[in-house]
C-alpha cells in the first residue's frame, strides 16, 4: 500500500488500481502508463512540482494530461504566485515522499497548493500515479480534487 492508496481508502473514495510492468528505459512515465494500460492519453495525468516565487508556499503541484506540457505562467497565475519554474527532482522527492516517475498528487508528506488542468472535467475518470512507478489509480476528477484540496484551471501550454 502506498500513501496515495491509503488516503483514498481513508476518505472512502471509489477508485480502481491499474498495475503494469514499468520499463526502466522509458523516457516518459505518463505516456508509458497510457500505452501499457491501453488508455487514452487524455485520461492519464502526470504530476509535476513547481517552485514558486512570490507565494507563501515554496512549491505547488500541477496535474496535467501526459500528452501536454505545463504552462509555467498559467500555474503561477492559478496559485497567485509571481513566477513558477520546474522544481528540482530531489526537492520534489523529499517534499512529497515519492520518487520521480511515481509521484502521486494524493497522500504527499506535505499538503501543497494543487491545480488540476480543467481538461480533467471532460473525463468521467482519470488516472494518476498511485505512488510508485507502474501503479496508477483511477478516480473521478472531483474525488481527486477533494483528496488534494485542488482547484481546476487551464494550466497546459497551448
Amino acid at each position: 500500500m502506498t500513501p496515495a492508496i491509503n488516503a483514498a481508502k481513508k476518505a472512502k473514495v471509489g477508485f480502481t488500481l491499474h498495475e503494469y510492468q514499468h520499463d526502466p528505459n522509458s523516457e516518459s512515465y505518463g505516456e508509458e502508463a497510457a500505452e501499457a494500460l491501453g488508455l487514452d492519453p487524455a485520461q492519464v495525468f502526470k504530476t509535476l512540482l513547481v517552485s514558486l516565487t512570490g507565494h507563501k508556499s515554496p512549491l505547488a503541484v500541477a496535474v496535467i494530461p501526459v500528452s501536454h506540457q505545463l504552462s509555467l505562467k498559467a500555474i503561477a497565475k492559478a496559485v497567485g504566485a509571481k513566477k513558477a519554474e520546474m522544481a528540482d527532482p530531489k526537492v520534489a522527492e523529499r517534499t512529497t515522499g515519492y520518487i520521480v516517475g511515481g509521484i502521486s498528487p494524493i497522500g504527499q508528506k506535505k499538503a501543497l497548493p494543487t491545480v488540476i488542468d480543467s481538461s480533467a472535467g471532460n473525463q468521467t475518470t482519470i488516472n494518476v500515479s498511485a505512488g510508485k512507478r507502474g501503479l496508477e489509480i483511477e478516480l473521478t476528477p472531483q474525488d481527486l480534487a477533494k483528496l488534494t484540496r485542488a482547484q481546476f484551471a487551464n494550466i497546459v501550454a497551448l
